[in-house]
């Protein structure tokens, strides 16, 4: 299964996010999971795809080319993408992966996740998506969401496209 993971280029400020990417990684190698990811060699993204490949798995980045040297590029993973653009980028990803999570991030993230819900919704994919809610990162937006569907603006069926998990194990048993 290629597991596509929207996460942040910056380490954040929590040691729990970076060892829940630690973790995350290990089990997405010892699952024989291959990681789908934005291809950068920083932040949360650097960890996990790192992470993966010390633990024997298969990471696929993709990366924009005026992100490549931004981003520094991580070009010691199995595979490294080269596209035009952010639009090329979501799309290859998407259509690489069979399930996506997200782990904590900044807008990168959060459109990631938002416009594959997005897709969900209107039908272009049918594939799992859930947050990793370390250290309850999510739990506003996830409040937000809940209060949208309260107010009438996003459906209860709709709602359910996004899965939301405590631990890795548990994101990993959502993403099947």
């Amino acid at each position: 299964m290629n597991i596509c993971v929207y996460c942040g280029s910056s380490p954040g400020k929590s040691p729990k996010i970076l060892s829940a990417a630690r973790k995350l990684g290990r089990l997405l190698a010892a699952n024989k999971h291959t990681l789908v990811y934005g291809g950068s060699s920083l932040g949360v993204m650097g960890i996990l795809a790192d992470t993966v490949m010390e633990n024997g798995g298969k990471v696929i980045g993709v990366i924009p080319e005026n992100l490549f040297s931004k981003e520094v590029a991580h070009t010691k993973i199995t595979e490294l993408i080269t596209v035009a653009d952010m639009h090329e980028r979501k799309s290859i990803m998407a259509d690489l992966a069979d399930a996506f999570v997200a782990l904590p991030g900044g807008f990168g993230t959060m459109e990631g996740l938002f416009e594959i819900i997005t897709w969900n919704q209107i039908g272009i994919i049918e594939k799992p998506v859930t947050v990793l809610n370390v250290d309850h990162f999510y739990d506003s937006l996830i409040e937000m969401i809940d209060h949208s569907v309260k107010t009438g603006f996003i459906k209860v069926d709709n709602r359910l496209i996004l899965q939301v998990a405590e631990t890795p194990e548990e994101c990993l048993e959502l993403s099947k």
